[in-house]
């Protein structure tokens, strides 16, 4: 607990955890007990100064319990818009503490003084929110951070792809891994033409026994600092209705090559003090999927192991990052068997996970991905997130497979 603590309020000033652990009392604990808990008739909130009470008052506390998740959010993650949110808020207080000094007290000479002093600590809080460069500094670059090599496993296409452009733009060297060797070319070129980076195109099955073996042999000679273990495939339907060979293929990519790769490459990065390791996993590693067993079972290996070497390496200058996206446009659903279904840019993907990397363990694409991997989590029994689970996942399958 101490460790954890610790590492949350890290790299932040003091007045910032301050209002970070303030802003997490009013949402996890105060704002509830208001709102279910204190009657009505004896409840108040206070807007610009001006207080509501009975039924109004409870409508007023979810705008207050808002801003103080958002706030609790924002200074966690230090998202660029906290800054703007917690000087308009503070503002918004130190202005309620001169109108409800004036509309309580008699007279307005005392009031508007009293109200004064006690607005001046808001003021202040405010200027330093919108003062404050944290929550706008850019993302360190990737080369310096880490290194001059990334290996990136499933780059001919989709999120894969994808992290190979991102990481040669930042003018990182890039090994690109999958079978399809012309594709890796094609993208090999290209980015040697616009980003004048190195690359090496290692054309490899990673479903093979020992596929991982012989690419971290391949890439002997090279320092790679940055491993991205992004293969990986799906099978949708029944599972007694699917081929045994594809489920062991299924596995191994998505299971040992990623271990194999990890456990090869890691202990360098160590002895560097440098380095970066991230997996793609899925928030369909978040539950048994009924419809995907062995995929939602794989990717619960990907989430579990990289969040424990994620705090394995903490300290050490290398830093693992779990990728948790929803459905994403990319030929995931074709090969997998799935119907075609809306899904997230590939490229917005890699994107939350760069700027994810290296401040926390695990990272979800998307609000609509991140509210539906946390409601089925927390909410409904292990028996009924079962049956949910199955009712989404029926209408992305195909009937003879159901």
């Amino acid at each position: 607990m101490r460790d954890w603590l610790s590492d949350a309020l890290a790299g932040r000033p003091l007045w910032m955890n301050a209002v970070l652990v303030f802003s997490a009392y009013m949402t996890f604990v105060y704002v509830p007990w208001d709102f279910f808990w204190k009657p009505a008739a004896v409840d108040e909130e206070v807007w610009f100064g001006v207080v509501f009470t009975g039924r109004t008052a409870k409508l007023l506390e979810l705008p207050h319990w808002l801003v103080y998740a958002m706030l609790t959010y924002g200074l966690r993650r230090m998202r660029p818009w906290t800054g703007a949110l917690g000087a308009i808020y503070s503002a918004q207080i130190a202005v309620g503490m001169v109108v409800w000094n004036l509309l309580v007290l008699e007279g307005w000479l005392l009031p508007l003084f009293v109200g004064t002093v006690g607005a001046v600590p808001f003021a202040w809080l405010a200027v330093l929110f919108w003062g404050s460069g944290e929550f706008s500094q850019p993302r360190s670059d990737l080369r310096d951070r880490y290194g001059e090599w990334a290996l990136i496993t499933g780059a001919s296409a989709g999120i894969g792809r994808e992290f190979a452009r991102a990481l040669a733009r930042e003018h990182v060297n890039v090994v690109l891994v999958a079978r399809r060797e012309d594709r890796l070319d094609a993208l090999a070129q290209d980015l040697k033409r616009d980003c004048h980076v190195e690359t090496r195109v290692v054309a490899v099955d990673l479903s093979e026994a020992g596929a991982a073996e012989r690419l971290a042999e391949a890439v002997r000679d090279l320092q790679v600092s940055i491993l991205v273990n992004n293969a990986g495939v799906g099978y949708s339907g029944r599972f007694d209705r699917q081929e045994s060979d594809r489920l062991r293929d299924l596995v191994m990519t998505n299971c040992v090559a990623p271990t194999v790769l990890t456990s090869r490459l890691l202990p360098g990065m160590r002895a560097r003090g440098q380095g970066a390791v991230i997996f793609t996993g899925s928030i369909a590693g978040r539950q048994p999927l009924p419809l995907h067993a062995a995929y939602s079972a794989s990717k619960a290996f990907d989430n579990f192991l990289g969040e424990a070497l994620f705090l394995e390496t903490r300290g050490s200058g290398v830093d693992v990052l779990v990728l948790e996206p929803g459905s994403t446009e990319t030929e995931f659903q074709a090969v997998s068997g799935e119907l075609a279904h809306a899904g997230e840019s590939a490229a917005r993907v890699v994107e939350v996970a760069l700027d994810a990397l290296g401040n926390q363990p695990a990272v979800v694409s998307g609000w609509r991905n991140y509210l539906l991997a946390l409601v089925s989590e927390r909410l409904p029994s292990r028996p009924l997130r079962l049956y949910v689970a199955r009712g989404y996942m029926t209408p992305q399958t195909p009937r003879e497979l159901r």
